[in-house]
């Protein structure tokens, strides 16, 4: 891959993805020890959905004045119907996606260091990665990755499933990352993450 055109940029802009279960989290987690900042998608987009005007409105005209109660997200009723609809579930994904991705795009401008990461499990979904110079996905077996899911979550396997149907085929995600970290518990994670470090304060 050329990096030369990396050099007219301010800063370098990391996208870090993977299905459910995969570890992202926490590989995000050692490149905030590392001192670069992280941009939690996810996390953001749920504090998005109660402080945007724009996009409250457009939740409420879409879902109904039950989409918030006492000017906060309902997010349980919410879930029931978009869960239960794939259509309802892109259209809430095509209100969310771009307001996440102004604020991301707002919250990078505002960073001084080498290179940044943003952390989005949708990150080819959403059109995020067209922001980003490079992606690395964080790859693991999906036995395991249901049972973390399942620990984390205190879920059954069933709704787990449920989820990843949801998402991109993992296979299909990893073939569009520029580097992938394996997560699977037999190989050290925390070297793989400090080589791309290393990697990224060379070309950033």
């Amino acid at each position: 891959m050329n990096f030369g055109f990396f050099y007219f940029q301010v800063m370098l802009k990391v996208g870090l993805t993977g299905g459910i279960g995969s570890g992202k989290s926490t590989v995000a987690r050692i490149f905030e020890v590392l001192g670069i900042p992280v941009y939690y998608a996810d996390e953001a987009a749920k504090q998005i959905m109660n402080s945007d005007k724009r996009l409250k409105a457009a939740l409420i005209k879409n879902f109904g004045e039950q989409t918030y109660q006492s000017g906060q997200l309902n997010r349980a009723w919410l879930a029931s119907i978009v869960f239960a609809d794939n259509q309802k579930l892109e259209l809430l994904n095509s209100l969310t996606h771009p307001a996440t991705i102004r604020d991301a795009n707002k919250w990078i401008q505002q960073q001084t260091s080498p290179y940044i990461i943003k952390e989005a499990a949708l990150l080819f979904e959403s059109g995020a990665n067209k922001y980003l110079d490079y992606i690395v996905g964080v790859s693991a077996p999906e036995d395991l990755r249901i049972q973390r899911a399942m620990q984390r979550d205190h879920v059954k396997k069933e709704e787990i499933l449920q989820r990843m149907s949801r998402q991109m085929d993992e296979e299909a995600k990893m073939k569009l990352c520029n580097s992938i970290l394996i997560n699977d518990e037999q190989q050290l994670l925390v070297p793989q993450v400090l080589k791309l470090h290393q990697r990224f304060l060379t070309i950033s």
